[in-house]
């Protein structure tokens, strides 16, 4: 009987930016083992391969796509070639995969079925947006995608901002990129104008911004565009 591979989750880059700035090369190496691939997205994982030299042909590999929609039963199939002896690479969008994408659902199944699973050394805007803000790093909270009605926008963020009150915990939240700005003016008409805000976008390309100030300071209109920028948000008080 064959050994088991295994289950590797493989960060990748944030944007058109650096390979030597945010992926080791351990983690090429590695890529180099795995010809099955478990992605968010077909079209920029296959990007991502042909920009960091995969040595294998794109056209040898397989993928799948595991994402919101994805059933169950076909997950437990996606696990099949490492019952044969065969490495899987999952493979999230942007950043680390499980982190705020669906990869998590198959890193469960791969714990329920006795699958080893290694996550490798790669960015998270999240973590680096943490690092970079001042705000604490003993506790922390990350929200995801917040409701996208305004009024429950408000009244998340109102949630939000006492919780920084009260706890001392820094709040962490995002959005698609297209609705950045809009994201942004809320934070400005519901937040009071002693809280802190940070704002990370673009983190480790060219064009990175990252910047903390008050409410106040902000809403006197010093910030950039964030439209369509991969942005996170960080509130602290």
């Amino acid at each position: 009987m064959a050994e088991k591979g295994k289950l590797y989750l493989i960060p990748v880059l944030l944007g058109d930016g650096e390979i030597s700035r945010s992926l080791p090369q351990y983690n090429l190496d590695i890529l180099n083992t795995i010809d099955f691939f478990v992605v968010e997205n077909l079209r920029s994982a296959r990007r991502f391969l042909v920009k960091v030299g995969i040595e294998k042909a794109i056209d040898d590999l397989q993928f799948v796509e595991l994402n919101k929609r994805t059933k169950h039963a076909e997950v437990v199939c996606y696990l099949q070639p490492i019952e044969e002896g065969r490495n899987v690479g999952v493979l999230s969008e942007a950043g680390c995969p499980g982190v705020a994408d669906p990869g998590s659902m198959i890193v469960k199944l791969a714990h329920e079925e006795g699958v080893r699973a290694e996550p490798l050394v790669g960015p998270s805007s999240i973590l680096l947006a943490l690092m970079a803000s001042g705000f604490s790093g003993q506790s922390f909270v990350f929200h995801g995608y917040l409701p996208y009605d305004k009024g429950k926008l408000g009244q998340k963020l109102k949630e939000i901002e006492n919780a920084a009150i009260r706890l001392q915990q820094t709040q962490i939240f995002m959005e698609a990129p297209y609705r950045n700005d809009k994201l942004l003016d809320e934070v400005l008409r519901n937040c009071s104008d002693k809280t802190q805000l940070c704002i990370a976008c673009d983190i480790t390309l060219p064009t990175e911004y990252i910047r903390t100030q008050s409410i106040f300071q902000w809403k006197k209109g010093n910030g950039p565009s964030l439209h369509k920028r991969p942005s996170i948000f960080l509130l602290y008080s």
